[in-house]
């Protein structure tokens, strides 16, 4: 038997329809539905649950929550899931939020919104919400009223407004309980639930963070942002999930995703990772998949090239089809020392064309694409074997 409690509330109900659809649903039937079917899942897995509400009656903000303390108590293993549908998030809003209260940490929100988009819908936000006229307070009575010691969250599981958000919620409403109830479950083991992929096209929101600092990191605008998400201000939560414009991996910028590495990233655009980390301002090698890094430009196009660790002048040269003497001349340089991310010029007509050895590639690929031969690739490139590397930088002919 587990030792944690679970009351279920149903927003809105009676007199309270709460939202309303253009086309008529009320939150407050969705909630009932949402509200009956996770009492069952939370009573089939052994947890004693509570509904609020069984039934469409009209309940008082005070009586609602006298149920919610009646139920077990105003004890810290006592879990409060208030269930809505959100609504006026501006055009196209969509996805889901949880609030959670000022006395308790973000961990069950947290695993809550992620598990609903592992669930398949939008994640927006987990955050908190205090009174304008006591920011020592939550603003919603849910939060506030409800003791010291209970854990209590506010699921908004989309947008009632949004047609498409809607049907969603309609027909993925029991997917989206499952998701919620193994979230409580997790939290109370200790454990995470692990963010599913968000893809390149994604950005969380982090500390510091602002609209214009992210518009600027993907050469896009705080206008299209805002249309983009639905957003009718400029405020933002940590851990907020913001679409991007698509090409946020090109120019200078770089989204890591999942079994990335400084490493990697450096080799996949011939940098170095102190190069990659005096950029960022990273004192870690540590990284987090939607983390925007910015990229040297110039790596290694056009008639430059950025030193990396075990190069020389003369491997350099070789690669280039140049001599020492010509590229110390070039660089005004009086020794053969070469420091990690110092940058060379190289002579134009010596830059040639180059290719960037990716996962799946082979000589023979290689050679094929270019209308060229595996021979001349290793000839050319000084390799004594058909063995390749991803990031490995090959001269074409």
């Amino acid at each position: 038997m587990n030792d944690f409690k679970v009351v279920i509330d149903a927003g809105h109900g009676g007199s309270d329809s709460g939202a309303v659809s253009s086309s008529g649903v009320r939150e407050k039937d969705l909630t009932l539905q949402i509200a009956q079917y996770m009492y069952n899942q939370f009573r089939s897995k052994g947890i004693d649950a509570t509904l609020i509400r069984s039934t469409d009656e009209t309940i008082s903000p005070s009586d609602r929550v006298r149920r919610i303390l009646d139920a077990y108590g105003d004890n810290s293993n006592v879990i409060v899931i208030s269930n809505h549908i959100n609504a006026a998030g501006g055009a196209g809003a969509e996805g889901a939020e949880v609030i959670y209260a000022l006395r308790n940490d973000d961990k069950l929100a947290k695993n809550i919104l992620q598990s609903l988009g592992n669930a398949g819908q939008k994640m927006r936000k987990f955050y908190q919400r205090r009174l304008p006229s006591d920011t020592s307070k939550d603003y919603y009575f849910i939060h506030r009223e409800t003791g010291r010691n209970t854990q209590p969250v506010i699921v908004e599981y989309g947008f009632i407004d949004n047609p498409t958000d809607l049907s969603k919620i309609q027909n993925n409403y029991r997917k989206y309980v499952d998701a919620v109830v193994d979230a409580v479950i997790a939290t109370e083991k200790g454990q995470s639930v692990p963010m599913a992929p968000l893809g390149d096209n994604y950005y969380i929101v982090k500390s510091g963070d602002s609209l214009w600092s992210i518009a600027n990191k993907y050469n896009t605008t705080v206008n299209e942002l805002k249309s983009l998400n639905g957003l009718t201000s400029n405020n933002l939560s940590i851990g907020q999930v913001l679409k991007v414009s698509m090409n946020n991996e090109s120019g200078n910028t770089y989204v890591v995703k999942s079994g990335d590495s400084l490493w990697s990233i450096a080799n996949k655009y011939n940098t170095t990772v102190s190069e990659l980390k005096s950029l960022n301002g990273l004192t870690s090698n540590n990284l987090n998949i939607g983390q925007v890094l910015k990229i040297p430009m110039n790596n290694e196009t056009g008639n430059t090239y950025v030193v990396k660790s075990g190069d020389s002048l003369w491997s350099i040269a070789n690669r280039y089809n140049t001599t020492v003497s010509e590229l110390k001349s070039l660089n005004g340089l009086t020794s053969n020392n070469l420091s990690i991310g110092q940058t060379l010029k190289i002579p134009e007509n010596n830059s040639g064309r180059t290719y960037t050895v990716k996962s799946g590639d082979s000589l023979w690929s290689i050679a094929n694409r270019y209308n060229t031969t595996v021979s001349e690739l290793k000839l050319l490139n000084g390799l004594t074997s058909n063995s390749l590397s991803i990031g490995q930088v090959l001269r074409i002919s």
